[in-house]
């Protein structure tokens, strides 16, 4: 049993180290957390986008993406794109809002939030250099027949974060009770975000020239 327990914990670490960050997927699970719109779907949809990822890299995906370097650099400008407008987006909500509440923030569809989520997770190369080339490369210290206890392990954490970020958003209702935290809160997300794209325009525009 110990033998198996070994390689779960180290994946779990390893995942948890790199998850835990302020990212524009993470922003995003914390808005509807706070919104409590459609958390339990995007929780989900965010660990099974994680949990595939991570099988891929300790199947081997990682290798073909090394050889592939174009197929990053469309990621990283597709993203770049997608995180500038929502960034814009984000701070135009942040100067518009003179009254709203956690009760009255604006809501979106479920397939919306989807959508978004979707973007912010499949859109973003850093996602793929942490659980498909990083992932992958570390479960290489663990014998074959373990690795899947070890993508169990790192799976598992990404489930745990994200339902953390989503659910434990609530305890900080009091706080954006007041309209002027949703304000800082868009605020934050939109300067994020545009730092974000501006970071992959740089990073695909790099392997462009």
């Amino acid at each position: 049993m110990i033998c198996y327990l070994l390689p779960f914990f180290a994946g779990f670490a390893l995942s948890a180290s790199l998850i835990v960050a302020i990212g524009a997927q993470n922003l995003f699970v914390l808005r509807q957390g706070l919104k409590k719109e459609d958390v339990g779907m995007i929780v989900l949809f965010c660990g099974l986008s994680d949990a595939l990822l991570i099988v891929a890299g300790v199947s081997g995906m990682g290798a073909f993406l090394n050889r592939v370097p174009q197929l990053s650099t469309a990621f990283a400008l597709s993203g770049a794109l997608f995180l500038a407008w929502y960034g814009l987006k984000s701070l135009q909500r942040a100067k518009n809002q003179d009254s709203m509440t956690v009760t009255q923030a604006q809501s979106v569809s479920l397939g919306k939030a989807l959508a978004a989520v979707a973007a912010f997770t499949w859109l973003n190369p850093h996602v793929y250099l942490d659980t498909v080339l990083l992932m992958g490369t570390a479960s290489t210290a663990q014998p074959i027949a373990l690795r899947p206890f070890f993508a169990a392990g790192a799976a598992s954490a990404s489930f745990l974060w994200f339902a953390s970020l989503g659910y434990g958003a609530r305890l900080l209702q009091p706080i954006f009770a007041k309209p002027q935290a949703w304000r800082v809160l868009d605020m934050l997300i939109g300067c994020i975000m545009l730092f974000l794209a501006a970071l992959l325009f740089w990073q695909g525009g790099q392997h462009i020239f």
